[in-house]
C-alpha cells in the first residue's frame, strides 16, 4: 500500500482534479469578498475537499494523502525559519533606528519637478527596508497621494507610482514574505532568487521611472506648498530617533554577508544581532529596561510613539509574533498543495496546461499566465505564488532548468499583478488605503504591468534562462 507523497501512476480525470480547485475558488471568494475574512479557513476547507476527493472518488489511502501534506509542509519550513528571523529583524531594526534612517533618506529624494519618479523611488526604498508593500502604501503612499494632489498631479498617477515602488521593494527585499515564499516553493536559494530577479526588475524599474519623469515634466516645476506633508514626517523621525550613519552598520553587515554568499538565515541573524547592539547604544529611549526591552521588541515588535499617526503606523511593526499569521497561511496553502500533488490532481491540471508546451519559453509563458490567472481566480497573492510554484516545479526540473527561473517567473506574475485585480486582497487593499480605484491606478502602475511582459520576453528569447548548475547565458538558451 503506497504511503509516500508521490502522485499515482495513472492520473485522475480532469473533472475530478477540478473539483477541489472549484471548491477553493468558491470558498476563497465567499470568505474574502463576501465575509471580508481571511483565507486560512477556506484553505483548510479546500484541503479537506481535496482529501475527500482523493480518498472517496479516487480510492487512494489516507496515509499517502497525509504523507503528501507533511512532505509539502516540510518544503515550507526553510521559508518559515527565515520569516521568523525576518520578524526579529524588522522589529529590532525599527527600534534601533535603522529603518527610520532609511525612510528619512528616502523622503529627502522627493522633489516637485520629479515628483512621480521620486515617489516611486522613495516607496521602493521604504518597501525595500521594511519588506512590505502594504505598510509602505498605507503610510508614506497615502501621504504622497495628498502631496501629489496639492501639486496638481492626478491621484491615479501618484497611486500608480506608489504601487510600482512599493511592489519593487516588496519583490526584491529579503524581508518580504512573498519573496521568501516564491523561493521556497520553487526550491531556489533566497539570494540566488533575488539576484536573478534583477534581470527583469531592473529594466522594469528603469522604464517606469523614465515614464514617470516624462509625465512629471508635463506638470511643470510648480511651487511646493505641500512640502510640509512629508517634511513633518522627516521631522518626526528626527525627534523620535537618533539618526546617525552608524546605524547603517547593520544593513551593510547583512549585505556584506549576502554578497559573500552566506546562507540567508545566518546573514539575517547577524543583522538581528547588530540591530540589538545598535538599539542599546543609540536608542536607549526605546530600550528603557535594557535587554528586557530588546527581548520584548524581538518577540512583540516595536510600537512607535512619535506623535505623528502616519509615522507611528509605519514604524509599529515587526517581531516574531507578527509573522505567525503569514506562517499559518503558508502552512495551510502548502497542505492544500500537498494533497493535490500526492493525489495526482495537480499533475493532471499541469499536464493539461502543458500539453502544448515544447520549449523553455513556453514553460515560462505557462508559469506567467498561471500566476496572473490564479490572482484573478483565487483573489489571493499567497495562493497564486504557492500554486504556481508547485504546479511547474517538476516540469522545470525535467527540463533541467534552474529553480530560480521558476521563482522569478512566479514573482514577475503572481506577486506583481496582485494589486492590479480589484477583487484580489492586494488590489482591494491598495484601493482602500490610497483612496483610488484599482482600475484607475492600474494603467499607471508601470512596473507591475511591465514585469510579466519582460519575463515573457526573456523566456522566449532564452536570455538569462539558466540551466541547472550552469552559469547565466548571454544568449538564447536551448529550447
Amino acid at each position: 500500500m503506497p504511503d509516500t507523497a508521490s502522485p499515482p501512476d495513472s492520473l485522475p480525470p480532469l473533472w475530478v482534479a477540478l473539483l477541489p480547485t472549484a471548491a477553493l475558488v468558491g470558498l476563497l471568494f465567499f470568505s474574502i469578498a463576501v465575509l471580508e475574512s481571511s483565507g486560512h479557513i477556506p484553505l483548510i476547507a479546500a484541503a479537506a475537499v481535496a482529501a475527500l476527493t482523493a480518498t472517496g472518488i479516487l480510492k487512494q489511502p489516507w496515509r499517502a494523502i497525509e504523507q503528501g501534506m507533511l512532505t509539502s509542509i516540510s518544503h515550507a519550513l526553510p521559508a518559515v525559519l527565515i520569516l521568523m528571523a525576518v520578524g526579529l529583524l524588522i522589529g529590532v531594526w525599527i527600534a534601533a533606528g535603522v529603518v527610520p534612517l532609511l525612510i528619512y533618506y528616502g523622503l529627502h529624494l522627493l522633489a516637485p519637478s520629479y515628483f512621480l519618479a521620486a515617489a516611486c523611488l522613495a516607496c521602493g526604498l521604504i518597501s525595500l527596508a521594511v519588506g512590505s508593500s502594504w505598510s509602505t502604501a498605507a503610510t508614506a503612499g497615502l501621504a504622497l497621494v495628498g502631496v501629489g494632489q496639492a501639486l496638481g498631479i492626478p491621484p491615479e498617477m501618484t497611486a500608480g507610482a506608489v504601487v510600482s515602488g512599493s511592489y519593487f521593494g516588496d519583490k526584491m527585499s529579503p524581508l518580504s514574505d512573498t519573496t521568501n515564499l516564491a523561493a521556497a516553493t520553487a526550491g531556489a536559494e533566497l539570494f540566488d532568487h533575488i539576484r536573478h530577479m534583477l534581470y527583469t526588475t531592473t529594466p522594469a524599474l528603469a522604464i517606469s521611472l523614465a515614464i514617470y519623469l516624462y509625465l512629471g515634466f508635463g506638470f511643470g516645476a510648480a511651487a511646493d506648498p505641500a512640502a510640509p506633508a512629508y517634511m513633518e514626517m522627516a521631522s518626526a523621525l528626527e525627534s523620535g530617533f537618533q539618526l546617525t550613519p552608524w546605524l547603517l552598520v547593520a544593513p551593510f553587515l547583512t549585505l556584506f554577508l549576502i554578497a559573500r554568499r552566506s546562507p540567508p538565515l545566518p546573514a539575517l541573524l547577524a543583522g538581528v544581532f547588530a540591530g540589538c547592539c545598535l538599539l542599546l547604544i543609540f536608542q536607549r529611549q526605546n530600550a528603557p529596561n535594557g535587554l528586557g526591552s530588546v527581548i520584548s521588541v524581538l518577540y512583540g515588535g516595536f510600537v512607535s510613539q512619535t506623535g505623528k499617526p502616519a509615522v507611528d503606523e509605519l514604524l509599529s511593526s515587526g517581531g516574531l509574533k507578527s509573522m505567525m499569521d503569514t506562517i499559518a497561511l503558508i502552512l495551510c496553502a502548502f497542505a492544500f498543495g500537498g494533497v493535490m500533488e500526492a493525489s495526482g490532481m495537480l499533475a493532471r491540471l499541469t499536464r493539461t496546461i502543458l500539453s502544448g508546451v515544447r520549449s523553455a519559453g513556453g514553460l515560462v509563458a505557462a508559469t506567467v499566465t498561471s500566476g496572473v490567472g490564479l490572482n484573478v481566480l483565487t483573489a489571493d497573492q499567497y495562493l497564486a505564488v504557492v500554486l504556481t510554484g508547485r504546479m511547474y516545479r517538476s516540469e522545470f526540473e525535467q527540463q533541467k532548468l534552474a529553480p530560480k527561473n521558476l521563482s522569478r517567473a512566479v514573482e514577475d506574475s503572481a506577486t506583481l499583478t496582485s494589486p492590479l485585480v480589484p477583487w484580489n486582497t492586494c488590489g482591494a487593499y491598495m484601493a482602500s488605503v490610497l483612496g483610488v480605484a484599482t482600475l484607475s491606478y492600474a494603467p499607471y502602475a508601470f512596473l507591475n504591468l511591465l514585469g510579466p511582459l519582460i519575463s515573457l520576453a526573456y523566456g522566449f528569447s532564452g536570455w538569462t534562462i539558466e540551466k541547472a548548475d550552469e552559469p547565466v547565458s548571454d544568449g538564447p538558451a536551448a529550447t
